[in-house]
């Protein structure tokens, strides 16, 4: 297969490499990812400034393309200008750190997926849910059972599939849920600091998830029970509960 691989922890991240390293002798892979990390971007785009790319060798090899972009950048650029083969998948990861609930809307890694969707692609994100001294080789072991699952399944309509694995030991891991997206978010905390000219600034150091009472199908109860989640998610936010239900106004 012809696989393009992305990620918004950009193109040094060892999540992005571990996967590559795993998937290198069974597909053919194309890396096009963010020069430096582009965390919580979100589905952002550039269109004010332009797209620089350049090449960048691992180990002595070509390894693939950093540019200068957000991860839709990444994936937007890499199927319209940068690779003349056609692709059959996108992976974007291994992101350090889950990607649960209302965060999704905020993740780079899930919205190059999601980009891909949007393109017709079948695409998966794919996150470890750590943030400290993270080991991704099961998580990169994983993502060949994942791919030979994605070949005998239809993603249409513009779905990707959002997988969340546990920092767990193997043998710890109960198994692979599908599960819903949850409503869990990440408890806001700023920390006020002062610049050496004494001007504030902040830093945001949100990092625990606010606890919701939700049901075992939901990705971040799943994931916390100790499964890997896969959840599909699309790009259409239309609430059709309420379409039907909204009054009629008048101009």
């Amino acid at each position: 297969m012809n696989i393009l691989l992305t990620n918004d922890d950009g193109i040094y991240a060892h999540g992005l490499y571990s996967l590559y390293e795993v998937l290198k002798d069974d597909h053919e892979l194309f890396v096009v990812a963010p020069d430096s990390e582009r965390s919580a971007v979100g589905h952002a785009i550039t269109l004010a400034d332009p797209l620089r790319v350049r090449s960048l060798n691992r180990n002595g090899s070509f390894f693939g393309l950093a540019l200068s972009g957000t991860p839709a950048d990444c994936v937007k650029l890499a199927v319209h200008e940068l690779i003349k083969k056609p692709i059959d998948l996108v992976i974007s990861g291994i992101n350090q750190g889950a990607n649960l609930g209302i965060n999704v809307l905020y993740s780079g890694t899930v919205s190059a997926a999601t980009e891909a969707a949007i393109l017709g692609i079948k695409s998966a994100a794919i996150s470890l849910d750590t943030y400290r001294d993270p080991d991704f080789c099961f998580s990169a072991k994983f993502a060949k059972r994942l791919i030979a699952w994605l070949n005998k399944i239809d993603l249409s309509s513009g779905v990707a599939v959002n997988v969340n694995v546990p920092a767990l030991p193997p043998d710890q891991i109960l198994g692979v849920k599908v599960t819903k997206q949850g409503t869990s978010r990440l408890v806001e905390q700023f920390d006020k600091r002062v610049d050496p000219r004494g001007d504030i600034y902040y830093w945001q150091t949100s990092s625990e998830t606010l606890a919701t009472n939700e049901d075992d199908d939901i990705d971040s109860i799943a994931l916390k029970q100790g499964y890997i989640t896969i959840t599909p998610i699309h790009f259409d936010l239309t609430s059709y509960s309420t379409l039907n239900s909204l009054p009629t106004l008048q101009i």
